[in-house]
Parts: structure tokens; C-alpha cells; sequence
């Protein structure tokens, strides 16, 4: 998969400019506030429909502006493809794919790509959120049912929640259709989960003891604070009559803290290395390598489903490695991974082969090379 050129037209500082994207490692660099991060965000758009910093549509396009858009034109499959988002501030976003009008969620797995920003090191010691995110992202784009369920799941649990803080006013049995539904969707989402974090589990395996030479083992475990307690199967936790059982045993317990307490919004990965947690016992090192090689994975894991290499986007991140995984992940990624990367410091990459440049000032390409 190849990007060859993205338009933006109005979009954050960009008012009218096309960028051209060679096959290879292309550092983006500039000083500070010159739309480094924005053309990023416009490629993240491009593949998932929105903003991967959590900002709405409306602010995405120029202050003096009504409306923004955004053409990426790419290579799936050696066949030449077209993404196109309008944005609006009076209407709702409007998405293309080769001219064909689509929904978000049939634009998600049209462009393939993997970010990796310096909020993934937190990956391993951070919230549960982000390791759920990094599980969904990655499924979704390879699984559009996953990406719909998901969407369908959230929205039925957020329901649910709304019922519970009002339950006073209505009868429990109004749950249980709801119940039955979430049931359902948790079962086909935890299934996939569990598929994608076997093979995901053994591609950062093999990288990690890459990147460690070979002295270090890294597992990963899927955990579910209601299935340690309940000790029930593996076989159990893809059962929507298995949900169905646990959220009808935790009605009234979720009616006190008026939230759904059980669910795949509630689930967590935990990371080992030779057998010890690392979130409680490892390194800030070990951490990172750790988080890198899960990072590495979602790109090998994304060739096995697909059948080529997503782009890979690193939004600022190499300042945070050290030199060894800098190399590490550069090496990685040379001559078969198109990776955009912004800096404020393109010396770090002048020595490294197959890199190409491209220098941003004020919204604009200043040069190439």
C-alpha cells in the first residue's frame, strides 16, 4: 500500500496544497507549528474517518473558513484508489471512496495504516482505554463487521447506562432487550479480540526477542476482571448466553453504580517478559520495547489479513527512542513499509539510507529533499 499524493484544500493551516509522497521513509520536518502533525491527521483521516487527536470535524478546517477537503490518492493492490472528505461547520462530513459516496464505517479498511504516536510508549503503563483502542483500531481495519458491531455495541451500552441512572422512573425488565443485545455483540467481539491478540501475541514475540537479542520473552494475556472471578472456560467468554448470564447476576450491582459493569468496554491486555508483569515490575525500557514491538506486530499482523503492508505514520515519536530503537524500528520498516515521520530535527535522519524529505513552513511544501 502506497500513498502518492494528498490534497488539502482549507484544511487546519493548509489552505490550498498537494503534497507528493515517494516510496520510502519521507521525514517531514520543520520547526514547531508549521503543519508537520496536520498532515498526518489528514492521512488518519483518510483511513479511519476521523481525527485520531479526539478533535471534532468542524475544528479541523481553517478559522476563516466554511468547509475543508481532503483528496489522498493511493496504490491497493498496484490499482490506483481515491479517498475524498468534504468537511463542513453547517453540515455533517461527507466521504468518497473512487467517487463512490460511503459511510464511515465502509471507509474504515479502505486505506490500511498503523500510528504510532508518543501517547503508544504509555501503551504498556497507561489506561486500560488505550489498550483497548490499540485492540479495536487494529481489528477494524482489518474486519469491517468487527468495526460495525463495535459501533452498535457502544452505542447499545451507552443505553443501558442511560436506563440504569433513570431506573427509578422505569421497570428493570426494560434491560433486558438491551441485555440480550450486548450479549450478543460482547461474544462476537471478544471472539475476535481473542483471534487477533493470538497472532498479534506471537508476531511481538518474535520481534521483541529481535529487539532485545534474544534475552528477553514477551507474552501477552487477555484479562477480564468477571471472567478471574467467575473461573469459568475460554469457550465461555465467546458465549452471548454467558453475557446474558453475568449481566442479568450484575443488574442489581449496576443499578447502584448506575454503569454496565460487564463487557468487553471493561476488558484489559497485560504485558510479561520471562514471566513478570511488566506494567508492575519492568522498566521504563522494557516498557517501551515492549509497547514498539506490539507497534511492529500491528503492521505484520495487518500483511497477514490483507495480504500487504499498511503505511505507517509516527507522529513525533523517534525523539522519544533512544538510538538502538530508533535504528531498530528504521530498520524495520526500510524498503518494503512507506512510514511518514515528523521532526523538528531532520539531522537525526541524514545519515540513514532511503529517507527522502520534505521540508513544511507555514502550511505550505516549502521544498523536497
Amino acid at each position: 500500500m502506497i500513498i502518492k499524493s494528498l490534497r488539502l484544500h482549507h484544511f487546519r493551516n493548509y489552505l490550498d496544497e498537494e503534497v507528493n509522497f515517494p516510496q520510502s521513509i519521507i521525514i517531514l520536518y520543520g520547526r514547531n507549528g508549521q503543519g508537520k502533525t496536520n498532515i498526518l491527521e489528514a492521512l488518519y483521516l483518510g483511513g479511519m474517518g476521523k481525527s485520531y487527536r479526539g478533535i471534532v470535524d468542524s475544528d479541523l478546517i481553517h478559522f476563516q473558513c466554511e468547509d475543508a477537503s481532503i483528496i489522498i490518492s493511493f496504490l491497493r493492490n498496484n490499482v490506483e484508489q481515491q479517498i475524498k472528505i468534504i468537511l463542513s461547520k453547517i453540515d455533517k462530513k461527507k466521504l468518497w471512496v473512487n467517487e463512490t459516496k460511503v459511510t464511515q464505517r465502509e471507509l474504515v479498511g479502505t486505506l490500511n495504516e498503523v500510528l504510532f504516536s508518543p501517547e503508544d510508549l504509555q501503551l504498556v503503563k497507561g489506561s486500560p482505554a488505550l489498550r483497548r483502542h490499540f485492540m479495536d483500531m487494529e481489528i477494524s481495519q482489518v474486519n469491517p463487521s468487527y468495526y460495525r458491531t463495535l459501533v452498535k455495541y457502544n452505542r447499545a451500552v451507552a443505553q443501558r447506562n442511560l436506563l440504569l441512572k433513570s431506573i427509578k422512573s422505569v421497570k428493570k425488565s426494560v434491560l433486558e432487550g438491551w441485555d440480550l443485545q450486548i450479549s450478543e455483540f460482547s461474544a462476537f467481539i471478544v471472539k475476535k479480540r481473542l483471534e487477533a491478540l493470538h497472532k498479534i501475541g506471537f508476531l511481538s514475540g518474535i520481534i521483541h526477542r529481535r529487539l532485545t537479542e534474544n534475552q528477553e520473552k514477551l507474552d501477552l494475556s487477555y484479562d477480564q476482571s468477571y471472567f478471574l472471578i467467575s473461573q469459568d472456560t475460554m469457550q465461555d467468554r465467546v458465549s452471548s448466553a454467558w453475557y446474558y448470564k453475568l449481566l442479568r447476576e450484575k443488574l442489581d450491582h449496576d443499578i447502584y453504580h448506575m454503569s454496565t459493569s460487564v463487557g468487553p468496554h471493561r476488558d484489559d491486555l497485560s504485558f510479561f517478559i520471562n514471566g513478570y508483569n511488566i506494567k508492575k515490575y519492568g522498566s521504563q525500557g522494557q516498557q517501551r520495547t515492549a509497547a514498539l514491538s506490539l507497534k511492529l506486530s500491528e503492521l505484520e499482523y495487518i500483511k497477514s489479513e490483507v495480504g500487504e503492508y499498511p503505511i505507517l505514520l509516527l507522529d513525533d515519536v523517534m525523539s522519544e527512542l533512544d538510538e538502538f530503537r530508533r535504528k531498530s524500528l528504521l530498520n524495520f520498516v526500510r524498503n518494503r513499509i512507506q512510514t511518514v515521520i515528523t521532526t523538528t530535527d531532520p539531522d537525526m535522519f541524514r545519515s540513514i539510507e532511503g529517507c527522502s524529505f520534505i521540508c513544511l513552513e507555514g502550511g505550505r511544501v516549502k521544498s523536497y529533499g
